[in-house]
């Protein structure tokens, strides 16, 4: 049995408030820092790929600033 993925409700959140919109991200914020809070806890949701990725390139970017 497959399991749904658990942050697939925010990112389809995410999407229908960008579409209502027009695609204005800070009419969204909400959603997407709902988005933000759940893939700190499940790291592992394909859901959460490029959030995943926008947090370690904010870690990267400090790091290179820290050196």
């Amino acid at each position: 049995m497959s399991q749904k993925d658990p942050c697939q409700k925010q990112a389809c959140a995410i999407q229908k408030c960008l579409q209502a919109n027009k695609y204005i991200e800070r009419r969204c914020e909400d959603v997407i820092r709902d988005m933000r809070k759940c893939c700190e806890v499940h790291e592992n949701s394909v859901c959460c790929s490029g959030f995943a990725k926008e947090h370690k390139s904010k870690d990267t970017d400090i790091n290179s600033i820290e050196a």
